[in-house]
């Protein structure tokens, strides 16, 4: 009924209801007096009024993807989707993505900058406080910055942070961090799972062991690779958090996730199985949204040995595979193509001119003649906990390549253990990134020569340079150009292959409800269900 809503006179009424001005009574006598019929009217009230109309209480059930008995409480080591929707429930950022993509406050109400980017200053919220009633403070901000950039950390936001060369306080709610160059993206950075703020010990250090933290939700259950159960933190302090309590259940199997909503044992899932997905949308009960992303898929080569330290070797197995059939197949048409570089079209900056690469088997056979090779026989590593259906890509990719002399083997990987057995393990493997809000961030993280998560230990003299210098421009026209040389780069010499962005597809129960706009970076609103959703009435 979204003609309704867009029309003068029934918007009126509806914002009058969502506002509790009038009365459900009252909202249908003026529906219907404006043209409606009574049951169209009530209709209305429940879609567009009652759904949109937050209310308490309730435990917030959600079967959540990608779990691993390796999972850790350190934010500094976060690498799995159900630690990022935990990170999320339980701990607060100094900023975070609106729905709609834009930058807003979390533990930080107000941020500022000198012109050159290289001060910045963070007011915190006054009335923050941890889980344990302590009160969150610039020397916990302070700590939690330090678990990252100390010249020990092995934290994976490391390189993010790799400008910041001070940070001290301003007074107990005011935090002062002063770069060796300007970084124009800082408070988006800031919103990485990984930098999540912890309360400090006594000696400064960041204490993340008992899962501290100052987001919606407190935790007092976690079982890495099983589950975890939250309270709701009445002293959080920002708005929301309408469930009274959460229970995040780690399903990996997509179908068995799929079961457990269709039955009624969760309230949500992270992820669907797409191959069902037609079915799915069709059951009453279940509403599912499928929301265009930034979430990459990467296949990464190793290049620190054979025969991926050839680029010639890695143009040919760009050449040798084909997304639109791969989108088609495999992922429905829920994903968008990719050209070989990380900027989705989602994403600021995105080079929307620069040619498509298509799916081309006499270029592989000349890329590998250029590496001398007639054929190539090669392995393609893939877990189904990752995302549903990758084994299947790896499998039709195979069947692309043949056209190519390329053989290439398909290995069902386990799930357990996947990021830290196979991934910068093995030479060929798959891999997906989560929605970053800028293309620095994602650069930062897994191209910049050195970072401890690049996927492939590929580096580039002129990208890292051309990466310093767009860190600290702030002329638009100007920063674009660069990013465009960089994702030429990284096309066309790197050893990514980056055949598609996904949607991010999932569901819930139609007792939940939410906003119309809902955020992309990550599953579940952003990871951030467990604070904007809640269950109508």
């Amino acid at each position: 009924m979204k003609y309704l809503e867009d029309n003068p006179t029934f918007s009126g009424i509806i914002d009058a209801g969502r506002q509790r001005r009038i009365s459900r009574r009252s909202f249908i006598g003026h529906a219907t007096a404006a043209g409606l019929t009574t049951s169209t009217a009530s209709t209305l009230w429940s879609n567009q009024v009652a759904a949109a109309t937050p209310q308490q209480g309730g435990t917030f059930r959600v079967g959540v993807h990608e779990a691993a008995t390796t999972d850790s409480m350190d934010p500094a080591h976060y690498v799995t989707i159900f630690m990022i929707q935990l990170a999320h429930a339980s701990r607060s950022y100094l900023t975070l993505i609106e729905p709609d993509g834009s930058l807003g406050p979390d533990l930080a109400d107000s941020w500022s900058a000198t012109p050159d980017a290289m001060v910045w200053t963070f007011e915190l919220n006054t009335n923050a406080t941890f889980h344990d009633g302590r009160p969150v403070t610039s020397r916990d901000v302070i700590a939690s910055i330090q678990h990252h950039i100390s010249e020990d950390s092995s934290s994976a936001a490391k390189s993010l942070l790799a400008a910041v060369v001070d940070v001290r306080a301003d007074g107990d709610h005011a935090v002062i961090m002063e770069l060796d160059s300007g970084v124009a993206d800082l408070p988006y950075i800031l919103t990485d799972y990984h930098i999540a703020m912890v309360p400090a010990d006594a000696d400064g250090k960041a204490d993340w062991k008992g899962g501290m933290g100052s987001g919606p939700y407190r935790i007092e259950n976690f079982n890495p690779g099983v589950g975890a159960s939250l309270v709701k933190h009445d002293g959080w302090h920002r708005e929301g958090a309408w469930f009274d309590a959460l229970e995040l259940i780690a399903i990996n199997d997509p179908n068995a996730r799929q079961t457990a909503l269709v039955s009624g044992d969760v309230d949500a899932v992270s992820s669907v199985d797409l191959k069902t997905l037609a079915l799915l949308q069709r059951r009453s009960g279940v509403e599912v949204l499928n929301i265009p992303s930034g979430s990459t898929v990467t296949l990464p080569m190793l290049t620190n040995a054979a025969p991926f330290d050839n680029n010639d070797v890695r143009m040919a197995m760009k050449f040798a595979i084909d997304r639109e059939e791969i989108i088609g197949k495999i992922m429905f048409g829920t994903a968008t193509l990719g050209n070989d570089f990380h900027i989705s079209p989602n994403m600021p900056y995105f080079p929307d001119d620069i040619p498509q690469r298509g799916y081309d088997p006499d270029k592989a056979k000349w890329h590998l003649k250029q590496a001398g090779l007639d054929s190539l026989d090669t392995a393609l590593s893939a877990a189904d906990g990752v995302m549903p259906g990758a084994v299947d890509l790896a499998a039709l990719y195979s069947e692309q390549a043949k056209a190519a002399n390329i053989n290439l083997k398909p290995v069902r990987e386990p799930n357990d253990g996947y990021w830290d057995s196979v991934w910068q393990k093995k030479p060929f493997v798959f891999s997906k990134w989560g929605a970053r809000p800028t293309p620095d961030m994602i650069f930062s993280l897994t191209y910049k020569s050195g970072t401890d998560w690049s996927e492939t230990f590929w580096g580039n003299d002129r990208f890292d340079e051309l990466l310093g210098m767009a860190k600290g421009e702030l002329d638009d026209v100007k920063r674009a150009e660069i990013y465009r040389e960089m994702c030429m780069i990284s096309r066309d010499e790197g050893a990514t292959l980056i055949p598609m962005f996904t949607n991010y597809v999932y569901a819930h129960s139609d007792k939940v409800g939410h906003a119309e706009t809902i955020g992309s970076t990550w599953e579940l609103d952003g990871g951030r269900a467990f604070e904007r959703w809640w269950f109508k009435s």
